[in-house]
């Protein structure tokens, strides 16, 4: 029987930093079907992303985007000058990037980030390439500049498809044609131990893992350890991850919030890790605090994975993630940005360990069944088949 055509797929990163959709697609491409598709990536930049991808055997390629790849959204698209200014500033970049699509000619282009898709969607369509933008971050005002959730928006239809991380962002996209739901999956080797094998450390400690940004809430997590202190002084807190696109001030910010109030010595600030899994391993409780509503929450999930207690802040994804039938919840939600109700329900963990693990148990097996990476890859890999039989 003669071999069938692999399908050529490009990817496309802005930056080799390893944040949330970075390490959803080395997961992706770790369980795509190699006899099925011929994945290629394209990164605008060198790093950590780009030693990771070629250690799982994946082709990566870099052409460099500049400075430009590490700004901020929030600074890219705050004004109509500031948007007009950053076109232009990538246009030289977008000349190359158009010699490489010709270059290549893939049977499918795969933006994986915002500044991925709104340079390379339109590129692609002008050299007649089916493009499927995988969209990691909702297109709402409460989360992006306006200008820029009008420009996503508009760019985002001329896609061939476009593969969102839960029903939440998919509801920032109102009226698209084309939306497939894909959730970023866990592979296997991130699967810890059931939670009743689990020692939690003693003292206490709870963390929050993820960059340092203001969508994160490191801020509300510093407030809400003060007052757990109030109740519980031996409890520890760690603040796991470092300042990413542009939020060094917003870190900066965070470790004087807890000299502020007095909790600098219980408050550890760990900086980046090339661990997430051994990090929760060592925590009691994990918090996700973020203070608008996430488009999706992998920290949650992984969480979830290791067998440790969650407690989330309600709102978008993180809501999905923990959806439960009453009376069987999965761990925690509370208000976004209130460190009041967030404390208390931090206290409410720590003093009943009993309830945090048998909400921890019901998470675990709600996100094997759920969010494993193949299931992922099935959705993702057939928006890829649906959108080059288009072409």
């Amino acid at each position: 029987m003669a071999r069938s055509v692999r399908l050529r797929i490009l990817a496309l990163g802005h930056t080799a930093t390893l944040g949330g959709a970075e390490l959803a697609l080395a997961r992706l491409l770790d369980a795509v079907d190699p006899d099925r598709f011929e994945v290629r990536t394209l990164l605008f930049g060198d790093g950590p992303l780009a030693a990771r991808l070629r250690e799982g055997g994946h082709p990566v390629d870099v052409l460099a985007l500049g400075d430009l790849a590490a700004a901020g959204r929030h600074a890219v698209g705050r004004t109509p000058l500031a948007l007009v200014r950053n076109a232009a500033r990538t246009l030289p970049f977008g000349v190359r990037l158009g010699r490489e699509l010709r270059r290549l000619r893939p049977d499918v282009v795969y933006p994986n980030t915002l500044k991925a898709g709104l340079i390379g969607v339109p590129l692609a369509r002008l050299l007649g390439l089916p493009v499927v933008w995988h969209l990691h971050d909702r297109i709402s005002p409460d989360y992006l500049p306006p200008l820029m959730v009008r420009l996503i928006r508009f760019v985002a239809r001329s896609a061939a498809a476009v593969v969102v991380n839960s029903d939440a962002t998919a509801a920032t996209l109102p009226g698209h044609p084309r939306l497939d739901v894909a959730p970023p999956g866990f592979g296997r080797d991130q699967v810890g131990p059931p939670p009743g094998t689990r020692v939690p450390p003693c003292p206490p400690v709870v963390g929050l893992l993820g960059r340092i940004s203001p969508t994160k809430g490191q801020l509300v997590f510093v407030r809400a350890a003060a007052r757990v202190l109030q109740r519980q002084p031996d409890v520890r807190f760690r603040i796991i991850g470092s300042a990413m696109f542009g939020a060094e001030r917003y870190a900066d910010e965070v470790h004087a919030e807890a000299l502020r109030l007095g909790v600098g010595d219980a408050v550890e600030f760990t900086g980046f890790t090339p661990s997430p899994a051994s990090a929760l391993d060592d925590l009691t409780l994990c918090v996700h605090a973020s203070p608008t509503p996430e488009p999706f929450g992998q920290v949650i999930v992984e969480a979830m994975i290791r067998g440790v207690p969650v407690v989330a802040t309600a709102g978008g994804g993180a809501t999905e993630i923990m959806r439960s039938a009453p009376g069987a919840e999965l761990g925690w939600l509370v208000p976004p940005g209130d460190d009041e109700a967030l404390a208390t329900a931090i206290s409410d963990a720590l003093a009943h360990p009993d309830m945090a693990l048998a909400r921890a148990e019901r998470a675990y097996a709600s996100a094997l069944e759920r969010f494993p990476i193949e299931r992922t890859a099935d959705v993702v890999t057939g928006v890829w088949r649906r959108a080059a039989r288009a072409r």
